[in-house]
């Protein structure tokens, strides 16, 4: 069949079920979770599998679900991904009481979107069409937040990194993937097909040891919190032999500042993230942002430990899988409503040094990300349009004997192995 009919039958399949895949959006809307916490969403997203009879893998690193839709012949393999997580914005009208967590982010569109895409290719029937497979992937954690509760995990060998996706990397399952295809929701009514670049970081849990001592007699003590003070200072001190084009930003808070008021401080934690536009750029501001918060407890007499974790690459994009895309959402909504796309600071970017991928953005979104304020406005371009554009993508892909596909897979020049990637960034002994 034609790549134009299958395209409509998709299509009808997702808007036959739109008010399905918005309902599933806002379920998960309302019950955020943090990453590596996102329990009750991949519940959801195990029934949806399960409404389509699509087989699963549940508690992928701690609670990614994979599917897997198999076509006609399986002469590629497409990944469609959405992310699970929230952030945290406790002002949020749907913000869990406990954790503050918030869908501020869109996340809960994304898993929507997969899901949406999912119910479009399967209802539709088309995968019967397709030479490929395609594997529906959820994933959890990629905001690289709660630095202390993620080092844990990393000390109890469940994890190795903060993000999901670098975790789906890891344990293998974009070993057999030749494309992923996902999306980010964003403000306004334009969407992009991707942006180059992007800001990479590596982040630090800071713990300053101080020693304990009657807060009326101080002289006994030494004070974390004044050390913890020191440091920072001495990092806001460095920020001007930062070079303007690397971008360089650091942005530390205080986790915790002491236990009790009357008791000089002696464990004080901080996080931060160090981010830039370029690796070596980063790794300058990294080694001169250590130095800074040691000297702070040098300064004290206190004590310091500083645990850098590999934290998010920088996108590497392939024109031709991006060029697909693009054209989807011109059939879509018009060429008029796409615009230039610009980078993010996300796991994706680690994807795509490995795997051609495309991280689209999708308006229908008011409010500013990360606050309390953060809403969908427009649901039929949020989880309808993106839904479409990932199935039509797929077809693309797969369709006549899935040439597509194994075009862009024989054109894209890794800038990294799997092996590489593990050793050089995630500094894993393999």
């Amino acid at each position: 069949m034609e790549i134009k009919k299958l395209k409509e039958r998709v299509c009808q399949a997702i808007e036959a079920n739109a008010q399905e895949i918005i309902d599933l959006g806002e379920s998960i809307f309302a019950e955020p979770e943090l990453g590596y916490k996102e329990f009750k969403t991949a519940e959801k997203v195990k029934r949806v599998f399960e409404s389509l009879d699509l087989e699963y893998q549940d508690e992928v690193a701690i609670t990614g679900v994979i599917a897997t839709a198999k076509g006609k012949e399986s002469k590629a393999k497409i990944a469609i991904m959405g992310e699970m997580d929230a952030v945290v914005a406790p002002g949020h009208r749907c913000a869990d009481k406990e954790t503050g967590a918030a869908h501020s982010c869109g996340h809960h569109v994304q898993t929507a979107t997969l899901l949406g895409a999912a119910i479009g290719l399967i209802r539709s029937g088309v995968m019967s069409e397709l030479s490929g497979d395609v594997a529906f992937m959820a994933v959890p954690s990629e905001e690289p937040v709660e630095l202390e509760f993620r080092n844990q995990l990393i000390k109890e060998g469940k994890i190795a990194f903060l993000g999901g996706k670098q975790e789906f990397i890891r344990l293998g399952h974009f070993d057999d993937i030749d494309a992923m295809i996902m999306n980010h929701s964003s403000g306004g009514d334009k969407v992009t097909a991707g942006g180059p670049g992007g800001m990479g970081f590596v982040a630090k849990l800071i713990h300053y040891i101080g020693r304990e001592s009657h807060a009326a007699a101080p002289f006994m003590g030494i004070n974390a919190l004044n050390a913890a003070k020191v440091g920072l200072t001495a990092v806001d001190a460095i920020r001007d032999t930062f070079k303007d084009d690397d971008g360089i930003r650091v942005h530390p808070i205080i986790t915790k500042g002491g236990d009790l008021v009357n008791v000089v401080p002696a464990d004080v934690r901080i996080e931060t993230f160090v981010r830039g536009r370029n690796l070596p750029a980063i790794e300058d501001a990294s080694f001169k942002v250590n130095r800074a918060l040691k000297a702070g407890a040098d300064a004290l007499g206190a004590e310091i430990k500083i645990y850098d974790i590999p934290g998010y690459m920088f996108a590497f994009e392939q024109a031709r899988l991006k060029n697909i895309v693009h054209q989807n959402f011109a059939e879509l909504i018009g060429e008029d409503r796409i615009v230039p796309g610009h980078g993010f600071t996300t796991d994706a970017n680690d994807v795509s040094n490995l795997v051609p991928t495309v991280h689209a953005t999708v308006g229908g979104i008011k409010g500013v990300a990360h606050s309390s304020n953060y809403e969908v406005d427009d649901p039929q371009l949020s989880y309808i349009v993106a839904s479409k554009m990932m199935a039509m993508s797929v077809i693309d892909l797969l369709a006549d004997g899935a040439k597509e596909a194994l075009a862009i897979r024989e054109e894209f020049e890794a800038p990294m192995t799997k092996e590489q990637y593990l050793k050089e960034w995630g500094k894993l002994d393999i």
